[in-house]
């Protein structure tokens, strides 16, 4: 699971296997950030020589320079802008990565680490978090990297010219300093890091809401609901609060830089007045000195934007270095060479064991086998682990222990289209994505073209269903197919896995709770889809039952098999007939 404040301890030597490929642009981009530091640090000297030059009437020297000062301030424009844009690519291309990892990861992680968390979490991670950092790139970390080398470089220029005042500066600035930065690191964290958890928490919960909006309308829950949206609102305003206050110890780096100031000045003109200092030594100073607090001023308002990234960074590496979002592989010693499957094969369960939860499995020591053109039923109580073993025939949920097999090779060790050509299942729920019914059955390995959908069409006897639509497969099928109903999503789902054209097919009971025409065209297009390849269905209701010759009951995390009298052999869409019997 992952973790709701995200830890931040070491986050920005997390980071650094990520800057790796881009170590070379940021090597260059920190040169150029060293070459405007610099151009704003040698202003202050070039200042206080010109004081020396007009207190010694020296015109030669005052000419210099000015001239030098000249070119100083040019070059200082050109680095800063050069700096800035260089600064914002290298950024950008980190981000770039960094959501291109988040939404990689998410696409190849188990199912059962994506079913353990709430998808509003999960988006605001790869969405909302990214978005921030990249916010932060482009507005604060510019600024950010130039403030840091131009302080750096200052307090060498004013070591260089005293170290009395210097040390100063550092007695009556940098305890009390350190003090109020040290307060806000002690709370930040926690601070930050709560307000992004709390707003993802209402991020989900109106994710969930869109879903449930039918739901909600009708069973009168709305109000109820409603007030958990209210209190988890709530619940961030107190977070946010939190954060201000936390924030409000930054503010006394002002305060505390100008009474740092007022010494500084006071001391440097007792200084100059008794000659122990020149005036352009006490220019340099003063104006040095200006410069160092007004970086650590600005400095100062950028750490709580720095903060914001950091828990941002923090709660995206928490995704890509979680253990349980990585797909996971065979345990084998050594990677195998890839293997031709046969079209056709037995499928096999050794000794799987399966959980949810650590110690705590749903399914236990199961051994099954599926020899070519199997028919079997797999039934069990609500709650029972028959979906789960379902989920688990098809590769969706690797074992924890044992292995599934296909013709003697693990699942685990197929890609996505070499395991969907396996085995393939049709869910009771098909899921269907914005677009047409043309774009939705395309979503196979392949990407077949039109000629091949329409093929998969007419094999399956579904070209009339399909002219019926206002415009055929080019029919818009809303958000989440809403304007289509549950049969047809079923419909879809079985064209789907003709073009998949799996070994196995596993099925959800498709054609249960649908209208019984759509159900007829379902049943039609199943014996079309069934062939010789074996078939499977989680099966919800006896009559469905009665028809299978091989029965597998799960309960209690087991499962028993018993086989139908001689005479209901072929009767369910058997392996010898494409269509379905009579019976059925």
């Amino acid at each position: 699971m992952l973790a709701e404040q995200a830890p931040e301890r070491h986050i920005f030597r997390r980071v650094l296997p990520y800057l790796r490929p881009h170590r070379a642009v940021l090597a260059r981009t920190l040169l150029v950030v060293l070459g405007c530091a610099g151009t704003v640090a040698a202003t202050p000297p070039l200042i206080g020589r010109a004081a020396d030059a007009i207190v010694a009437r020296d015109r030669g020297a005052l000419t210099v320079t000015v001239a030098a000062l000249a070119v100083v301030v040019v070059a200082q424009i050109a680095l800063a802008r050069w700096s800035e844009l260089m600064l914002l690519r290298a950024g950008e291309r980190v981000v770039r990565d960094l959501r291109d990892q988040a939404v990689h990861r998410l696409a190849h992680a188990p199912l059962r680490f994506l079913e353990a968390h709430r998808s509003g979490d999960l988006l605001r991670r790869t969405t909302g978090e990214v978005t921030e950092l990249a916010q932060f790139v482009r507005r604060d970390l510019p600024n950010l990297v130039v403030i840091t080398a131009t302080l750096l470089l200052t307090t060498v220029t004013l070591l260089v010219y005293s170290w009395l005042l210097t040390l100063v500066v550092a007695v009556v600035f940098v305890p009390p300093a350190l003090v109020a930065l040290r307060t806000f690191q002690r709370g930040a964290e926690a601070a930050f890091g709560g307000q992004a958890a709390a707003e993802a928490t209402v991020a989900a919960t109106h994710g969930e809401t869109l879903v449930a909006r039918e739901l909600l309308q009708t069973s009168g829950a709305l109000p109820s609901w409603l007030d958990r949206v209210r209190r988890e609102n709530g619940h961030v305003v107190t977070k946010a609060r939190r954060t201000a206050r936390v924030e409000v110890n930054l503010e006394l780096v002002s305060l505390i830089e100008g009474v740092a100031l007022a010494v500084l000045l006071g001391l440097g003109s007792w200084m100059a007045a008794s000659g122990r200092l020149s005036i352009g030594a006490v220019v340099v100073f003063v104006l040095a000195s200006r410069t160092l607090f007004e970086g650590l001023g600005d400095g100062s308002q950028l750490v709580g934007e720095l903060q914001i990234a950091r828990t941002g960074l923090a709660r995206l590496l928490d995704l890509l270095e979680s253990p349980g979002s990585r797909p996971i592989t065979a345990p084998t010693s050594a990677p195998s060479k890839t293997r031709i499957l046969p079209p056709r094969g037995e499928l096999r369960v050794e000794r799987a064991t399966f959980g949810y939860l650590d110690g705590t499995p749903v399914l236990r020591g199961i051994d099954l086998s599926f020899p070519p053109g199997d028919r079997v039923a797999i039934v069990g109580v609500t709650g029972s682990g028959k979906t789960t073993l379902g989920k688990l025939l098809c590769g969706l949920y690797p074992p924890d222990a044992g292995r599934v097999t296909y013709c003697g090779t693990d699942l685990r060790e197929l890609s996505g289209p070499a395991l969907s050509r396996v085995v393939a299942l049709v869910p009771q729920t098909v899921h269907i994505l914005t677009g047409t019914v043309a774009d939705n059955l395309a979503l196979v390995p392949g990407s077949p073209g039109r000629a091949e959908i329409a093929a998969a069409v007419d094999r399956l006897g579904l070209r009339a269903w399909a002219d019926g639509l206002p415009d055929g497969l080019d029919t818009r099928v809303g958000v989440r197919g809403e304007r289509l109903s549950a049969g047809e999503r079923q419909l879809i789902g079985l064209a789907r896995a003709a073009l998949i054209d799996p070994a196995v097919l596993v099925l959800d009971e498709a054609t249960a709770d649908i209208d019984p025409v759509t159900a007829g065209w379902a049943e039609r297009a199943l014996g079309e889809l069934c062939g010789d390849r074996t078939l499977i269905v989680i099966a919800h209701r006896p009559a469905t039952v009665e028809l299978f010759p091989r029965v597998i009951r799960v309960a209690d995390g087991t499962v028993t098999e018993r086989k139908a009298p001689p005479w209901h052999i072929q009767t369910a869409w058997s392996a010898s007939s494409n269509t379905p019997s009579r019976r059925a």
